[in-house]
Formats: structure tokens, C-alpha cells, sequence
């Protein structure tokens, strides 16, 4: 079976976030499995595609509208990551360094899309399964669907994952003629709310459509943003499906981004030495327990409520703990977690996106702080786990699925329901009680990392869902 995995992000390629994690690891697993899976994504002038060798499979033309452009698709000639990749590079439009924020994105993404359904086509390239991931590739069941041009895929079977419903890639109908001609009925396909939505055409022409965690799939009917009817009516295709993580990348037996490696037996004393090294660095205390928050600095991740948290938790316990925040995004948080960080000791935050320095934290950090409005599945509490840092998480999508309340039988986790200040001040309470039992802290953090939350299971379910649509 040839799985062809479409996607924006692939880690280590290049990632803005969990995307990009899943779209690095899911094809390797399946390769495991016995499947051939790929990825093609755009060519982004990065350290991997620098320093790798690609061999030119494919070069032609083709039309965004009424404008032409060349491209090629680039195939990495080792299969360094364990699966086919290819890049798909068009000059002046996919050859450049950053995966978004340009003026130009959707002209972006249609580009490669299109790209890649005419490189299968001309090519004759075996797929049997489209797996689109995310808006970035949603026209894709609707042109293999609709688009005489593609009419040879039309019974080819399209999987499309939700990796966050929050960001759908809206175009005016002015873009409409990006497209190459489709049948007269497909332009309501394309629209919701009176716009073209790449996420909702997708939802309506894929095969199967999956979330990326069982709870999540119940909450997009409910908060979706604007398409809370349209999961409604089609809620008979969708399945979700819980992500695992890279074991391999994500081990601290082996992570050579630690200071110190460690597993269950030597967890405490292993960490206690990575945390003095990471608090040397951001001037923090070492004797005392170490609360990150690591991710984008927005609304959606609870970013927004992290100052009037991190100043009530610190009237209550000043020379108790510390924080630290490694993450970027709107820049109003940003500069607010910045004033803070000049006056309050035991505090402290790196702003933008550093790999290495989060793998350090999860190494170091006694426990990880997601208060999410929005949590499709969630990693970061998946990556806590396994190095041993207890979690406290809003009760919200994936959040609710992985992390159990150390209240509950075998539970290794703090859990909270709503975003609110003081409820989340008591979560930090109870994390600081848990911190003063060295004996439990301990009994939790093994259980932790105990835990299985590798891709092996989550693999074998979306091979299960391909073969149901044979």
C-alpha cells in the first residue's frame, strides 16, 4: 500500500509546531508496519534542505490562474528520516526560508498542491491513499474529485487529519480562478460562509476524515470555528485517532540535547542535574521546583492569561519556585512576559524557538503548564511524560485523553476545567504539595514514564482506516 502524505511541516525539515512533529514521525512508523509511506511538502531554504542531497524526479509547468510557473519536486536521496520525502520547489514561491506569514501563502500552498497532483498524474505514481494534512493541503480531495484535469484520481481514496480547525486558509472568490477548470456544481463545495474554505471542501469530498484525538472529534461540533454544523452532518466520516510521539526522537536515555541522560531509575537525581544547569543559565534557583510553560504565545494555548497567573502564584509563593517560559507569538504577550521578567526574581523567559533548549527543559522542568482554550491533541504534555515532568493541563481535547488526575487510581497528572486565574493558582498549589512529598513525586514520576504513548498504536489504527476503504 503507497500512502502519499501531504503536508506544510515535517519535522526535522521544517516545523512551526505539533504538525510538524506527526507529519516527522507517522510515515516512519507506517514504513515499520509493512506501508509505503511518503511525504511531500514545499522545498523550504532551510539547514535540512541545505544539507542534504535531493535527486530532480520531476520538473514541468504549470498555471496558478493566469500565470504560469516552473517547479520541481526534489526526492531526498537517502531516505534519512525512514521514508521517502520529497520538497516541491518553485522559484520565488516555495524557495524560501520561514513555512508561513508571507503576503502571498495562499498563492503558496494552491501552487503546491497543484504541483503535486500534476507530478502524479504525468508521472504515473502509485498512490493509494491521499493523506492530507491539514488546510494547507485541503483542495486536494476537492480537485481529485472535481478537476477534469485530475479525473485519473478520482478513485483514488483521500484521508484528510485536523491537526487544529481554528485555521481553515480562507480565500476571497477573486482567487477562484487559481483553480484549474472543475465541474459547475463544485463551487459550493468550495464555499462556507461565503468565502472558498480549503478545510470545509475538504471535510465535504475526502473519504474519512480524522481528528487527532477522540475528544477533539466531539468538540468540533460543539467549537469549530464557523463549521460546527458542518461536522455535525458529517460526523458519519470522521474517526479520532490519538498522536503518539518519536519515541527514538523523544528519549532521555539517549537525547543528546540533555546535559544529563536519565531514565525511571535515576530520574530524580538525573533531573535535579539538569535543572542546575538550566537554571544557571536563566539565573533561577535550583533548590527549588522549576514550572515551564513551552509553546506559541497565544489566545488558543491560554498564553494570554500566563502574566495575571505567574503574579498571583508568585504573591503566594515568592521564594518557593521558579518559571520559566521559552515560547513567541503575539507580540502584546511577548512584551508583557518581558516587562515581568524585569522585575521578578525567580522568573524568567526565552522568547522565540529554540529545538535544543526545550528538550533541556522537559529534562530539567518538575512539571509543564498547558492552560488551553484549544487543544486538538496536545504534545508537549506527551514529551513531559516520558522525561518525567508532571503535567497540569486544562481539561480540553487530547489534554483530557493522555493526562489522568493524580486525585484518580494510578493517575500522574494535575488536571483543571476552566481558565480561570485562581483555579489555575490551585492547580500550582497542589503541584507544589505533590513537590514536598519526595516519595510520591517520585511513585509519579515513574508511572510516567512507564506510560506508551508511541506512534505504533496510533499507525496501526490509520492503516486500519486506509484498508476500510479499499
Amino acid at each position: 500500500m503507497n500512502i502519499l502524505h501531504l503536508s506544510a511541516e515535517c519535522y526535522p525539515v521544517a516545523k512551526a509546531g505539533g504538525l510538524g512533529d506527526v507529519v516527522g514521525a507517522l510515515p516512519k512508523y507506517q514504513v515499520g508496519l509493512g506501508v509505503q509511506a511518503m511525504v511531500a511538502m514545499p522545498f523550504y531554504d532551510r539547514k535540512f534542505s541545505q544539507s542534504h542531497q535531493f535527486e530532480t524526479v520531476y520538473q514541468a509547468s504549470s498555471k496558478l490562474g493566469y500565470r504560469s510557473f516552473d517547479f520541481q519536486v526534489l526526492k531526498e536521496q537517502n531516505n534519512t528520516l525512514g521514508f521517502e520525502l520529497y520538497l516541491v520547489k518553485i522559484p520565488e514561491l516555495l524557495d524560501r526560508p520561514e513555512i508561513y506569514s508571507y503576503p502571498d501563502e495562499t498563492e503558496q500552498f494552491v501552487a503546491f498542491q497543484l504541483a503535486v497532483l500534476d507530478w502524479i498524474i504525468a508521472t504515473g505514481k502509485k498512490i493509494d491513499v491521499f493523506h492530507c494534512h491539514d488546510h494547507h493541503t485541503g483542495l486536494v480531495p476537492f480537485l481529485i474529485k472535481y478537476s477534469n484535469k485530475y479525473l485519473a484520481l478520482a478513485q483514488t481514496p483521500s484521508v484528510f487529519t485536523i491537526h487544529n480547525g481554528e485555521y481553515q486558509g480562507w480565500m476571497g472568490w477573486e482567487k477562484f480562478h487559481y483553480l484549474p477548470e472543475v465541474s459547475a456544481e463544485s463551487g459550493g463545495v468550495l464555499e462556507w460562509n461565503n468565502c472558498i474554505n480549503p478545510l470545509a471542501a475538504a471535510i465535504k469530498c475526502c473519504w474519512k476524515y480524522t481528528t487527532v484525538s477522540p475528544s477533539y472529534l466531539e468538540e468540533i461540533k460543539h467549537h469549530a470555528h464557523g463549521l460546527e454544523f458542518l461536522f455535525e452532518i458529517e460526523q458519519g466520516k470522521g474517526q479520532g485517532i490519538l498522536n503518539g510521539i518519536d519515541v527514538e526522537v523523544w528519549n532521555p536515555a539517549t537525547d543528546p540535547m540533555l546535559t544529563h541522560h536519565y531514565q525511571r531509575t535515576n530520574v530524580n537525581e538525573a533531573k535535579a542535574v539538569n535543572k542546575a544547569a538550566v537554571c544557571e543559565r536563566f539565573n533561577l534557583d535550583p533548590s527549588k521546583p522549576l514550572f515551564t510553560f513551552i509553546g506559541r504565545l497565544v489566545i488558543e494555548k491560554g498564553a494570554d492569561m500566563l502574566v495575571e497567573l505567574v503574579r498571583e502564584v508568585f504573591l503566594r509563593h515568592q521564594s518557593e519556585l521558579n518559571f520559566l517560559i521559552l515560547g513567541s507569538g503575539e507580540k502584546a504577550i511577548e512584551m508583557s512576559l518581558e516587562e515581568v521578567q524585569r522585575y521578578l526574581r525567580n522568573f524568567n523567559c526565552f522568547i522565540g524557538y529554540d529545538e535544543a533548549l526545550s528538550h533541556q527543559i522537559y529534562g530539567s522542568a518538575d512539571f509543564i503548564l498547558m492552560p488551553s482554550r484549544v487543544e486538538p491533541c496536545g504534545l508537549n504534555q506527551l514529551y513531559s511524560l516520558r522525561y518525567g515532568t508532571v503535567p497540569i493541563v486544562r481539561s480540553t481535547g487530547g489534554l483530557k485523553d493522555t493526562v489522568i488526575d493524580i486525585g484518580e487510581s494510578n493517575g500522574y497528572g494535575i488536571r483543571f476545567d476552566n481558565l480561570d486565574t485562581m483555579e489555575m493558582v490551585h492547580a500550582i498549589d497542589r503541584a507544589m504539595h505533590l513537590y514536598n512529598d519526595s516519595k510520591k513525586l517520585n511513585q509519579v514520576r515513574k508511572r510516567m514514564m512507564e506510560l506508551d504513548f508511541s506512534w505504533n498504536k496510533s499507525a496501526a489504527a490509520y492503516i486500519e482506516l486506509y484498508n476500510s476503504l479499499k
